[in-house]
């Protein structure tokens, strides 16, 4: 019997872990993000490691624009809650709000991003390249690792979004929508983190 996305339709509740499929996902996407912490600890220790090591470069005191950081939290935090909305819909089988919430997140996704790259091109103007010290290369690779995240879930949302068009919301499309609100609030905690031990511990100083 074929699953319809119409609100009040025929999906059953909680429709991502509905199938053994679905559950399969779930839990494997789980299994992913373990792996994915494990990355980025080693990143955040290696930044914390290196974070002193600025002999003839500007150090984060010098440099850090905690107002335009502020604003970047401001709206990944607010795309999470975007993101909980769409699961919300998700579970009601309402494809329509599903996908309104869920380009809203990409939108703040992408706007997040642009203030990440505004931020990156100040800092090279004020001398702070990825090789210019162990604390600037440090740096990038870990924010810039997690901004590649965030741009790779802005890819995968908008996908799955113009896939729906075509397949609607099933029991095999509802985890794909589950997962990737995961992984969105899995980058939004990382960034709670980065903006922690990166920005405010860097602005107070050593």
């Amino acid at each position: 019997m074929s699953v319809h996305h119409e609100v009040g339709g025929a999906l059953p509740p909680h429709a991502e872990t509905a199938t053994l499929e679905g559950k399969n996902k779930v839990m494997g996407f789980w299994l992913f993000l373990g792996g994915e912490c494990v990355l980025f600890g080693m990143l955040f220790a290696s930044f914390i490691a290196l974070r002193n090591q600025v002999p003839d470069g500007p150090t984060g005191q010098e440099i850090f624009q905690l107002s335009i950081v502020a604003l970047s939290t401001f709206i990944l935090l607010t795309s999470s809650l975007t993101s909980v909305f769409g699961t919300m819909a998700l579970h009601r089988g309402n494809l329509k709000m599903l996908n309104f919430w869920m380009i809203i997140t990409v939108l703040l996704g992408l706007g997040f991003l642009g203030l990440e790259i505004y931020e990156f091109v100040h800092y090279v103007h004020e001398g702070h390249i990825f090789s210019r010290s162990a604390f600037a290369t440090s740096f990038y690779t870990l924010v810039g690792f997690h901004g590649a995240h965030v741009a790779f879930g802005v890819l995968w949302i908008s996908l799955l979004v113009i896939s729906s068009i075509k397949k609607g919301l099933t029991v095999v499309t509802a985890p794909k929508y589950y997962v990737a609100g995961l992984y969105w609030h899995f980058i939004d905690v990382v960034w709670v983190f980065i903006f922690t031990v990166v920005y405010l511990l860097g602005k107070v100083g050593p």
